[in-house]
C-alpha cells in the first residue's frame, strides 16, 4: 500500500514498526506475568512445604511425648537414662523435662531436679493442655534461641512434659536458599518471633516488610511467616529484553512479507482500473498576443487514501516498474475521452502537447499506440506534439527512425527540458525537431545575476540560427514574460498565464473568457 507521495517503502517500515511495538508489548506483558505467576508458585511451594514439615516434625514428637507420659508417675531415678537417650535420638531436641504437680522433677540434660516449671519458664501456662512459647535461651544455652512445648498429661492436673527445642532455621534458609526471590523466614507465636533477619526475639509486627505468605501450624499456636524481596529488577530487565528481541523479529518478519508481497504495479494497475488518474490542461500562449496557441496535457495521480501523488514520484515509478506503457495508454485515452469538449473550446490546428516516456518511445509498441490515439481524435482539429527528453535519444538509429516516421504522420516533435542533460547541442544537431521548449531553471534566472542567465542566452540564439520554434515554460512573473518577448520568444507556458486546469475549469475559462482565449 501507499503513503503519502506514493512512498510504499514508508508504509511498510511503519506498519513493521508498529508490528514490532505491538509484540514487543505483547511478549513483554506475557513475560511479566508469567514471572509473577511463577514467583507466586515458588512462595506456595516454600510455604506449604516448610508446614508440611514442621507438622511432620512435631507430629513425631507429640508421638514421643506421648509415649514418655506414663514416666511423670515414676521416680526420676528409675528413668534419667531412658529419657535421655530419648532427647538423643530426637533431631533438634535440648531436653525433656517431666513435671509432676507443677514441679519439674527430671531432665534429660541434668538428671534429678526440684524446680516449679513457672519459675523456670514463666511463658508457659501449664494449666492449658499445649502450650508454647519462643524463648531467648535455656539455662544451658542462655544466648541461643529455642521454642518452648509444654503437652500436659490428660487426667493429670498440672503435669506433664516440657520440651525445649532447638530454634534453628538454617534448613528453612538452605531449602530456599536458590530461591532469589526469597528474603527471609520467621516463626512466630503470639507477638513473640524469631528470624531469620536478626539474632533476637521480635514482635513480627516491626519486621520492615509485610510477610508475602503466612500459614498457620495445624494443632499448634505456631505461625510460619515468607518474606521476599520486592520485583527484581532482573525480571523487569529479562521481560524487557524478551519484548525487544520479540519485537525485533516480528517486525523483520513483517517487513520481509510486505516487501515479499507488496508490488508496486499492482498499485498503478488498481490506479487505472478505478480511474485514479486523472488530466489536466495548462495553456500555452502566443508570446506576442498571449492568445492560447494550444495546450500541454499533464497526468495527475489522486490516491484514495494518500491523496494527490506528485508526478515526479509516480512517473519515476511506473518506468522503473515497466508500467509506463499501460500509464501512457491509459493517458491517450483520458486525452481522447475529451477531445470532443477540447474541439469545442479550442479552435482548429491547437497545439495539444504531451509527454512522452523514453522506454514507450522505445516501445514495440509505440507507433500502434499513436496511430489508435490519432484515429481516436476529431480528425484534423489537432496538432499533437509529443514532448520527449534527451534520454529517449540514447538508442540513435531507433530514435531517428521514430521521429521519421511521426513527422511522416503528422506529428510534431519538442525536445523537453533542454539543457539540463549533458549531451543538448549534439541532439539538436542530430535530430530534426520543431520545438525547442526551455526548461524553468533557466527562465527563472531571467533579472538575476546568475550562472545560468549567459547560458539562456546562448539557448536563444542557438534556437535561432536552427530555426527552432521555442516555448518557454514555468513563466511567472510579467518581468519574465516581457523578456523572452523581446529575446524572440515565440510561446510562453507558466502560472504567470494559467495554472493546470481541469477539463471543467478550462471550459468555464473559455466561457467566462479567461484573458488568453479570444474575446468574442
Amino acid at each position: 500500500m501507499l503513503t503519502r507521495y506514493f512512498s510504499p517503502q514508508r508504509k511498510t517500515w511503519l506498519t513493521s514498526l508498529c508490528v514490532g511495538i505491538i509484540v514487543a508489548l505483547l511478549a513483554g506483558s506475557i513475560q511479566f506475568m508469567v514471572i509473577y505467576h511463577n514467583r507466586a508458585e515458588r512462595f506456595d511451594a516454600i510455604i506449604n512445604n516448610v508446614n508440611t514439615y514442621l507438622k511432620s516434625y512435631f507430629h513425631d514428637l507429640r508421638q514421643t511425648i506421648n509415649g514418655l507420659q506414663p514416666l511423670v508417675d515414676q521416680p526420676c531415678e528409675n528413668i534419667d537414662s531412658g529419657l535421655t537417650s530419648h532427647a538423643a535420638f530426637s533431631p533438634n531436641v535440648r531436653a525433656f523435662l517431666l513435671v509432676k504437680n507443677g514441679v519439674a522433677f527430671c531432665s534429660s540434660a541434668t538428671g534429678v531436679m526440684d524446680t516449679p516449671l513457672t519459675q523456670l519458664i514463666p511463658a508457659i501456662d501449664i494449666r492449658k493442655p499445649l502450650d508454647m512459647a519462643i524463648l531467648p535461651g535455656t539455662p544451658m544455652m542462655p544466648k541461643s534461641a529455642a521454642l518452648a512445648l509444654w503437652v500436659g498429661k490428660p487426667g493429670d492436673k498440672n503435669s506433664g512434659i516440657f520440651v525445649s527445642i532447638n530454634a534453628n532455621l538454617t534448613p528453612y534458609i538452605l531449602y530456599s536458599a536458590r530461591q532469589n526471590d526469597f528474603s527471609g523466614i520467621a516463626l512466630a507465636i503470639d507477638h513473640t518471633a524469631i528470624s531469620t533477619f536478626s539474632n533476637r526475639l521480635v514482635d513480627p509486627q516491626t519486621l520492615h516488610n509485610s510477610p508475602i505468605r503466612q500459614a498457620l501450624i495445624e494443632g499448634l499456636p505456631l505461625k510460619v511467616y515468607l518474606y521476599a524481596n520486592s520485583w527484581l529488577a532482573e525480571n523487569t530487565q529479562f521481560a524487557l529484553l524478551l519484548g525487544v528481541v520479540c519485537g525485533l523479529l516480528a517486525g523483520l518478519l513483517c517487513y520481509y512479507v510486505l516487501t515479499i508481497k507488496s508490488d508496486p504495479r499492482k498499485s498503478i494497475l488498481l490506479g487505472i482500473k478505478n480511474n485514479q488518474f486523472y488530466v489536466v490542461y495548462q495553456p500555452v500562449v502566443n508570446a506576442q498576443t498571449l492568445r492560447i496557441m494550444g495546450v500541454e496535457v499533464l497526468m495527475r495521480w489522486r490516491h484514495p487514501v494518500v491523496g494527490e501523488i506528485p508526478p515526479d514520484i509516480f512517473i519515476n515509478l511506473a518506468e522503473t516498474q515497466q508500467m509506463i506503457v499501460p500509464l501512457t495508454d491509459h493517458l491517450l485515452a483520458l486525452i481522447a475521452r475529451d477531445a470532443p469538449a477540447l474541439q469545442r473550446i479550442l479552435p482548429r490546428g491547437v497545439k495539444l502537447g504531451l509527454n512522452i516516456s523514453p522506454a514507450h518511445l522505445q516501445a514495440d509498441s509505440f507507433r500502434d499506440d499513436m496511430l489508435r490515439f490519432t484515429a481516436a481524435l476529431p480528425a484534423g482539429h489537432f496538432h499533437v506534439v509529443l514532448e520527449v527528453t534527451e534520454r529517449a535519444m540514447i538508442d540513435k538509429e531507433k530514435s531517428m527512425a521514430n521521429f521519421a516516421w511521426l513527422h511522416r504522420q503528422g506529428f510534431e516533435i519538442a525536445i523537453d527540458d533542454f539543457g539540463t542533460g549533458h549531451s543538448a547541442l549534439i541532439y539538436l544537431e542530430r535530430y530534426n525537431f520543431d520545438y525547442l521548449k526551455i526548461d524553468r531553471g533557466f527562465v527563472q534566472a531571467i533579472g538575476t545575476e546568475t550562472v545560468t542567465s549567459p547560458v539562456l542566452d546562448a539557448v536563444l540564439t542557438l534556437s535561432r540560427r536552427l530555426k527552432l520554434m521555442t516555448i518557454a515554460e514555468g513563466v511567472e512573473t510579467q518581468e519574465q514574460a516581457e523578456w523572452l518577448r523581446a529575446q524572440g520568444v515565440h510561446f510562453l507556458q507558466g502560472y504567470w498565464i494559467s495554472r493546470p486546469l481541469s477539463l471543467a475549469a478550462l471550459v468555464a475559462a473559455h466561457d467566462e473568457p479567461a484573458n488568453y482565449f479570444t474575446t468574442r
